[in-house]
């Protein structure tokens, strides 16, 4: 026990506290998600932030403390999303068939994701730059931040905002598409990339090899066209 209150005190002095505690709890929520037959409840992306969040809170670890060692883990998000462009390489040519479709699929997806959120929100009162916040909420985090600051929302809202629609996504997709009677692994990717983006895009990688690719590429439409239109949109309708 002595050991165990002299390592504790060791790693929650250094940045080792966050990426050990970041690995460790993802390996253990890895373990249980292969236990329960991958099923969405036990998705490990979930359970790694609930148990995070927890042992910041009970430890009183400052975040600051925290991100100091995660922030390793942070950097390698950018390869994992470039990796994604390589699954959409292998059916390149299936895709420069259906590239009108996908495009307007992308378009109709992203108005409806950001536009009902949005809806929703006014209808239940919320103030202006939370509606900002919640627009982007359906693009990955650091883009769905950029976004909030440049609509005059709240950056750090819209982070809290994409994270929570991605696992709601990744863990309610499947009971939805099997309600909905969707069997095609790439209109499920699609649609998973489209409303939940990269925890999404990650479950339906975990999933299937054509749904993942289809996911990835879900990502990245929606990141360009929110990027693009969601700004001009907001600004031409004069909204909030």
């Amino acid at each position: 026990m002595r050991d165990f209150v002299e390592l504790w005190v060791y790693l929650s002095a250094t940045p080792l506290f966050g990426l050990t505690a970041t690995l460790v709890t993802y390996v253990l929520a890895q373990m249980l998600y292969q236990r329960a037959g991958q099923a969405p409840w036990a998705n490990p992306v979930l359970w790694t932030v609930l148990a995070l969040a927890a042992l910041l809170g009970l430890s009183g670890t400052p975040y600051p403390t925290y991100f100091s060692g995660a922030q390793f883990i942070h950097f390698l998000l950018g390869p994992a999303v470039v990796a994604l462009a390589w699954p959409l390489w292998q059916r390149r040519a299936q895709l420069r068939r259906q590239g009108a479709a996908l495009l307007a699929a992308g378009l109709a997806g992203g108005l409806a994701a950001g536009g009902s959120a949005v809806a929703i929100g006014w209808a239940l009162g919320l103030p202006g730059d939370v509606l900002r916040s919640l627009a982007p909420k359906s693009v990955t985090a650091p883009v769905a931040m950029g976004i909030a600051e440049q609509l005059g929302g709240i950056p750090a809202l819209a982070a809290v905002f994409a994270v929570l629609t991605g696992l709601v996504g990744a863990v309610s997709g499947k009971y939805l598409f099997d309600a909905l009677r969707i069997a095609a692994w790439p209109v499920r990717g699609f649609a998973l990339g489209t409303a939940s983006h990269g925890i999404g895009a990650a479950r339906a990688l975990q999933v299937h090899p054509e749904a993942g690719a289809y996911a990835g590429l879900a990502l990245g439409l929606q990141v360009v066209l929110a990027s693009l239109l969601m700004p001009l949109v907001l600004r031409l309708l004069h909204l909030f």
